[in-house]
């Protein structure tokens, strides 16, 4: 399967798993088990949730053990949060502040998650073993597949 109909397929299976969930964390957790299972490459997917101002901490995921905290100012997840803006990083040895959660990553994506205020409620992330594992096509359809979680977060303050 091409990289195009593995989101068009991820993008349908979790359209279908969230129409009318008004839960977030189960939104969080069945996106991250579709994304999981169907990227080859991904070592490490799930969400860090927006706790306190400028903090994330590990929601649902799959893969070994993440970070437990991350403040916006560090790494690749506190910059996606902090800036409000989608990273693709080739080679996280070359990511100034990166954190190494997972020693054997190399690369990684990640998307902010906002609710339907806009406001930031968490971020996914998305590692891989391999070097420029992800580029702009999975952003894109990443981004794509975050916007049909909005909805799962109309009511909730934090998470």
């Amino acid at each position: 399967m091409s990289r195009t109909e593995t989101y068009r397929e991820a993008e349908s299976r979790i359209a279908e798993l969230v129409r009318d969930l008004e839960d977030p964390v189960a939104a969080m957790a069945s996106t991250a088990a579709v994304l999981h299972e169907l990227l080859p490459a991904a070592s490490w997917t799930g969400f860090y949730r927006v706790v306190a101002p400028e903090l994330l901490r590990v929601g649902p995921y799959q893969g070994p053990v993440g970070c437990l905290e991350i403040a916006f100012d560090r790494g690749v997840c506190g910059t996606a949060a902090r800036l409000e803006r989608s990273q693709v990083v080739e080679d996280v040895h070359n990511f100034e502040g990166h954190i190494a959660c997972d020693a054997l990553a190399r690369s990684e994506v990640v998307v902010p998650v906002f609710d339907t205020q806009h406001n930031l409620v968490a971020v996914l992330d998305i590692d891989s073993h391999y070097r420029a594992a992800f580029d702009d096509t999975d952003r894109v359809a990443l981004e794509r597949i975050i916007d049909l979680l909005r909805p799962c977060f109309a009511s909730q303050e934090r998470i």
